[in-house]
């Protein structure tokens, strides 16, 4: 079975290195990595592992924190492997199908950047509309957004009384990005987290960016 697990680690040579025969001394094959954030000496980096029949993630948190200055920030299940480059072929697929171009972005934007669900949100003069959502999108209904209109991409606070009791029963942690103009907006949960981190703040930014000039070209 194959897992995402985040990790922080000091931003020194051959300290990867480390966390990679860490795990291969239990049995875990590293499928991809990706680098989330770096600065300050510290890189963040989601990592898909594999571990072979019987094996618990435990394991894993166990193997990576044996490395010196090694945290693991979160350790869920993942299918499939980490590709950095599904922005453009998300844009193109938009493109290529305007029309459908809202319900196309909400399943592709979890994929890109490791989130649960995604939903695109408006207000409007009887309460909350919901333009499009994920499959994967929970049901509990929105009847309020004091964070709309929104001028730029940022977190929100999960535990923040408009947010469905069944989101935060689940931990779900929330970002936001405008969509176009700022009282609609690209919503995002990580049911159980990790935390958003900046670069995927401005990364959730940069796409939701193109993807309304697309839209409204």
């Amino acid at each position: 079975m194959s897992f995402l697990i985040r990790v922080q680690l000091p931003d020194t040579p051959g300290t990867l290195g480390a966390v990679a025969t860490a795990l291969g001394m239990i049995g875990a094959d590293i499928l991809s990595v990706d680098v989330v954030e770096r600065g300050g000496g510290v890189a963040i980096d989601d990592m898909v592992v594999e571990l072979p029949s019987g094996r618990l993630p435990d394991a894993v948190i166990t193997a990576a924190e044996s490395v010196e200055g090694v945290e693991v920030d979160a350790v869920r299940p993942y299918a499939g492997v980490l590709d950095t480059h599904r922005e453009l072929e998300l844009v193109e697929e938009i493109a290529a199908q305007p029309a459908s171009g809202l319900s196309v972005l909400v399943e592709g934007v979890p994929r890109i950047i490791r989130a649960g669900w995604a939903i695109v949100v408006s207000v409007s003069e009887p309460g909350v509309d919901r333009l499009a959502s994920s499959s994967a999108a929970p049901e509990a209904p929105i009847t309020d957004l004091p964070w709309l209109p929104l001028e730029r991409a940022t977190i929100l606070d999960s535990e923040d009384s408009w947010v469905p009791e069944t989101w935060q029963e689940l931990g779900t942690e929330l970002a936001a990005t405008p969509l176009g103009k700022p009282d609609k907006a690209l919503l995002v949960g990580r049911p159980g987290g990790p935390m958003f981190r900046a670069a995927e703040v401005a990364r959730l930014a940069h796409l939701a960016g193109i993807v309304a000039v697309v839209l409204d070209g």
